[in-house]
């Protein structure tokens, strides 16, 4: 059974525009991502990939994009990953996330999220991967975002 998210994205990617209407429509859903403007490349059970734009407004000081800018595009991706592969009857929320600064982020980045299938059946406790590429391939930020999966209320 294919989730909401899941559903959109399947819908929109092929279509001319798709992958942005489907980045619009998500940080509409949850609007405190809106502030990095995420680009959705890639959603499926299990992994899922945007691309966080540097521009001024995501810059620290020293010109390039601030941690928590870089956090919540890791966030973003994590969620998306997160909608599109919870078991029917389940629901999840963050309940940490651990990441290194390893580089400067001085381009565009990749944030990415990815888990094991077998992860979200062992819950209640699921490690979601996250990290962020510069476009010329250096990881910037990786870490861990944990979540926690229960049973739906009925």
């Amino acid at each position: 059974m294919a989730t909401q998210v899941l559903g959109m994205w399947e819908r929109l990617r092929g279509l001319p525009g798709g992958t942005r209407l489907f980045s619009v429509a998500f940080t509409r859903k949850a609007p405190y991502f809106r502030s990095v403007r995420p680009r959705f490349v890639q959603v499926s059970p299990n992994y899922a990939a945007l691309v966080l734009p540097k521009r001024r407004a995501v810059q620290n000081h020293i010109g390039t994009v601030h941690a928590i800018a870089v956090c919540n595009g890791l966030e973003a991706a994590m969620g998306a990953l997160a909608e599109a592969t919870v078991p029917p009857g389940k629901r999840w929320l963050p309940k940490g996330m651990e990441v290194a600064y390893l580089a400067k982020s001085t381009s565009d980045l990749t944030c990415s999220a990815e888990t094991d299938p077998a992860a979200w059946s062992a819950g209640p406790d699921v490690p979601v991967r996250v990290k962020a590429v510069r476009t010329d391939g250096t990881v910037v930020v990786e870490g861990t975002i944990n979540l926690w999966v229960t049973d739906r209320k009925k």
